[in-house]
């Protein structure tokens, strides 16, 4: 993490920022604003964002420069479903998202039951930074990468939205 970001557990106060910088990432599906709200009030243990060291709880300084999203997956309850990522622009290029992801994987490994062996994740094939992002995480931690499409560009209601790549990351060992 940059020594002037701390990595914390995202607030319900978070999620107009989150949402704006979704919004302006240019890569992610923009979800609605209600959803960022509620993924900081239901999802928050298994989501990060990397805010100002002693940046408080309001104004500006408390504001995330990055954040994560996640969620444990049902069916398969020691992966880690990894939402979406991404970093404010004037936080890129300092290792923000690979931090976010890292600091995310830990605690939960840590925090959940029967810890996590494994990540799931979405991309799209024009998606550059996310896909370097996961496959230097895999490399990292020595573990395979599967990739198959997930879900094909036609399941999408809009006309042009790319498939969606699983990656499968795991075994992951701690």
């Amino acid at each position: 993490m940059p020594e002037d970001l701390t990595l914390d557990v995202p607030r319900v106060e978070d999620g107009a920022a989150i949402w704006r910088i979704a919004r302006d990432s240019g890569t992610l599906d923009l979800n609605s604003s209600y959803s960022y709200l509620l993924w900081c009030r239901d999802f928050a243990a298994t989501s990060a964002v990397a805010r100002p060291a002693g940046g408080g709880t309001g104004g500006k300084g408390g504001e995330p420069a990055g954040f994560i999203t996640g969620y444990v997956r049902p069916a398969r309850p020691r992966t880690l479903v990894v939402w979406q990522v991404a970093v404010d622009r004037p936080h890129r290029g300092r290792g923000l998202a690979a931090a976010l992801l890292e600091g995310l994987v830990a605690r939960v490994a840590r925090e959940s039951e029967g810890g996590i062996d494994g990540i799931e994740t979405t991309v799209t094939p024009g998606n550059t930074a996310s896909n370097r992002l996961f496959a230097s995480f895999a490399e990292r931690h020595r573990a395979p990468v599967e990739r198959e499409v997930l879900f094909h560009g036609g399941l999408f209601p809009e006309t042009g939205h790319d498939p969606e790549v699983l990656h499968r990351i795991g075994p992951l060992t701690h």
